[in-house]
């Protein structure tokens, strides 16, 4: 017995320190390129977002999870720049035409994306492939002043990606991988300067953290002029939180937003008008007692204090004889062997046991004096006589 508790507490401790582990056990990394500012993870952009402020000194960061016609329209923003990394960009010929006319005023917009889409991208002529290679491919600048002296190497193929397809007359390389191909662009219209990049993972949390990431995504963000805003997109990378309360509706409107207050308010003042002027007290009714139950027992009570056996009997035969009369119509004036016969015929019981039921009867019919146990005895019988017959007291 010794032995057997000594067992199952190793097998308990066992148990916790395994029950413990897994919970304390690191979650697997999430390696989905999310692109998303509030991600943590990998391929998250929360360490970008969160370093702005160093990147653009005095600036103020604004998030804006408006569509790019609605952000722009009647110079919805300030002077500024304004940056997109999702993983995908399309862009119609109104968001497109807003959009140009706040760069044209002097503004920076940067773009970055695994796909592009829309009047922008077919006006620019834009398209975008990766690159097979078994080494890792690297990247770095064609400015001879931000030129590394080594190329900018990425691990994970996360600088793959290249534009295949673009307007050179419009076009400016800023930077190209190891083959030559364009994989940052600028383009001039007006004041301002649009920049696209095709590989938007180089400004994730996992490039990030790297020496050679974190310089490559600092050179090509220093592109655009300090400002006094930098706005980042949420809506083109769909981060824009859902409101999934019912009351959505009214709350974005201020003029449902204010009914909705005022039906609440009136809703309470009604409540605590009619509660003060029409709730009474309510009575406490008792439910009805059921006193068969007490009736029988009075009623025993009487019969075993007076000890009558032989009045309880007869009424036992005189119910049971009216019985018979009524349900079998049998004859009970004469409780003789042709009766017997009849009553087990009519009644489906044991012929044997009808001639013992009747005896019973007879005999005690006759007596002044009924002892308990020839009560007790011909209860049975009776009771016995309404089982078989199949009487269920109705």
């Amino acid at each position: 017995m010794k032995d057997f508790k000594i067992y199952i507490t190793i097998a308990s401790l066992l148990i916790i320190g395994y029950l413990v582990a897994q919970y304390n056990k690191p979650a697997p990394a999430n390696w989905l390129p999310t692109l998303a500012y509030h991600d943590k993870i990998p391929f998250g952009t929360f360490i970008l977002h969160d370093q702005l402020n160093q990147i653009f000194p005095g600036a103020a960061i604004v998030n804006t999870n408006k569509s790019v016609y609605n952000a722009f329209h009647n110079k919805g923003l300030h002077n500024g720049n304004y940056m997109i990394i999702a993983k995908k960009i399309s862009l119609n010929k109104f968001d497109t035409d807003e959009l140009l006319k706040y760069i044209n005023a002097g503004n920076s917009v940067f773009m970055s994306a695994f796909e592009w889409q829309g009047y922008l991208a077919d006006s620019l002529k834009i398209d975008t492939r990766e690159a097979y290679s078994k080494k890792n491919v690297s990247l770095n600048f064609v400015s001879s002043q931000l030129k590394a002296q080594h190329n900018y190497s990425f691990s994970r193929d996360i600088v793959t990606q290249y534009f295949s397809g673009l307007d050179k007359a419009m076009a400016t390389a800023i930077s190209k991988n190891d083959a030559d191909q364009c994989t940052l662009l600028s383009y001039k219209f007006g004041k301002g300067s649009l920049y696209l990049c095709a590989t938007p993972e180089v400004f994730t949390n996992y490039s990030l953290l790297t020496q050679q990431g974190a310089d490559y995504a600092a050179k090509a963000l220093s592109y655009m002029p300090n400002a006094n805003y930098v706005y980042w997109d949420q809506y083109q990378n769909g981060d824009i939180p859902e409101d999934e309360s019912p009351l959505r509706v009214f709350f974005g409107n201020a003029s449902l937003q204010w009914a909705y207050y005022l039906s609440l308010f009136s809703m309470v003042i009604f409540i605590i008008y009619e509660a003060k002027r029409r709730q009474r007290i309510i009575p406490v009714i008792e439910p009805l007692q059921n006193s068969t139950v007490d009736f029988v027992t009075v009623v025993g009570q009487v019969y075993y204090e007076k000890r009558n056996n032989s009045n309880i009997a007869h009424k036992k035969i005189t119910y049971l004889l009216e019985h018979l009369r009524e349900h079998y119509r049998l004859k009970t004036s004469k409780l003789d062997y042709e009766f017997i016969r009849l009553l087990s015929q009519k009644t489906g019981i044991d012929r044997q046991f009808a001639d013992d039921l009747i005896n019973v009867v007879n005999y005690i019919s006759v007596q002044q004096q009924v002892t308990d146990m020839e009560l007790i005895n011909l209860n049975k019988l009776i009771e016995k006589f309404y089982s078989q017959s199949g009487y269920n007291g109705k």
